[in-house]
């Protein structure tokens, strides 16, 4: 029964790295990153000073940093949804250390891999908290942000591929031919949208969404004038407040424009393989180019319309949701060329009403 409750626990997990990545995009573009100055309480709250009375007690003991309740409940709401994430991860890797591998079809490699799998998992939820407390003291520095952003990402795609090699998703599933022949343009296809979501990352945390207020020129030109090596320069010192960010604009033109290159970059690279993969299973394909135009179209929006915030909180979401797709291409498990659509439907619903089964005897 144990690899059962690993799988519910992988669901639950999953519904909550969902929560965790659109709340920490909301928090980070309502400008809440220090809404809370200490961790992991807020002002030496359980939750956020409320009343005048607390407010008080906390601007003295904070006297630099007023509290603010739009900023403050954003902050707390996405850490106790993390620490829930955390809590569930830790369940998930002791179940799966447990599990004897009673389903029909386990094997010692499938539970070594799902072993590996969720370890991995808790090692690196275990590192995402440390950068969300680093987030704070180190007052959102910018190399922090954006590896706590690209540690939100890796949980989500960790996560969907416990899921996979559990069969789950198996109607996205590609047959082993169309893996061989897609494998070098699909790790490239990856690679490149990791790329973005770093660069999408480190645009927001210098702030520089915004450094090209026109599109698809920047200030009336295709080569804006710009300063890649201060755009680019990792070395920042540890200690200013980079709340608003503290590169000049060329910098963060910099930073922008190369979002932008990256973009059609990944239009290429990703609608290319979108195209290639019809062959192989035409719904992933499709999902594919819907979710790469999607994307696109969001990162165009943040700019014509200057960074609404449902726009720039899905422009988040979708991202991870076409680096899931392209996770998925990439290391899905096989589908058997004899394997018929029909046969892996049948599969799919015996393992949710095995599921339902046991639920009802619990």
């Amino acid at each position: 029964m144990a690899s059962k409750l690993v799988l519910r626990l992988n669901l639950l997990g999953l519904a909550l790295v969902v929560v965790v990545v659109v709340l920490g995009a909301f928090t980070r573009l309502v400008d809440a990153g220090l809404g809370c100055p200490d961790w992991p309480g807020c002002y030496g709250h359980l939750l956020w000073p409320n009343d005048s009375a607390e407010i008080s007690r906390a601007e003295a003991a904070f006297p630099d940093t007023p509290v603010d309740l739009d900023k403050t409940w954003p902050e707390m709401v996405h850490r106790y949804f993390a620490g829930a994430l955390l809590l569930v991860v830790a369940g998930l890797t002791f179940a799966a250390w447990r599990s004897k591998g009673d389903a029909p079809a386990a094997s010692p490699e499938h539970a070594r891999r799902i072993r590996t799998l969720t370890t991995a998992l808790l090692v690196l939820i275990i590192c995402q908290a440390a950068f969300g407390a680093w987030t704070v003291t180190l007052k959102l520095w910018p190399q922090v942000v954006t590896a706590h952003l690209l540690g939100g990402f890796a949980t989500w795609s960790l996560l969907w591929v416990l899921y996979l090699y559990q069969g789950g998703g198996r109607s996205l599933w590609i047959s082993h031919a169309a893996q061989t022949s897609l494998a070098m343009h699909a790790r490239f296809a990856l690679a490149a949208v990791i790329v973005q979501i770093a660069l999408g990352g480190w645009v927001s945390s210098n702030y520089a969404a915004l450094a090209c207020a026109d599109f698809p020129t920047c200030y009336g030109s295709y080569w804006p004038d710009m300063d890649v090596g201060a755009g680019f320069n990792i070395m920042q010192s540890v200690g200013p407040n980079y709340l608003g960010g503290l590169m000049d604009n060329e910098a963060r033109v910099a930073i922008h424009w190369t979002h932008r290159l990256g973009a059609i970059v990944v239009l290429l690279v990703v609608g290319a393989l979108a195209l290639r993969l019809r062959a192989g299973n035409p719904r992933l394909a499709g999902i594919l180019g819907a979710l790469l135009l999607v994307q696109l179209t969001l990162g165009v929006l943040n700019v014509v319309w200057s960074l609404p915030l449902w726009v720039a909180t899905a422009h988040n979401g979708f991202g991870a949701l076409l680096l899931l797709a392209l996770v998925t291409v990439n290391f899905a498990p096989a589908k058997s060329s004899a394997e018929a659509p029909s046969r892996a439907a049948a599969e799919s619903r015996e393992s949710i009403s095995g599921l339902a089964d046991t639920g009802n005897a619990s």
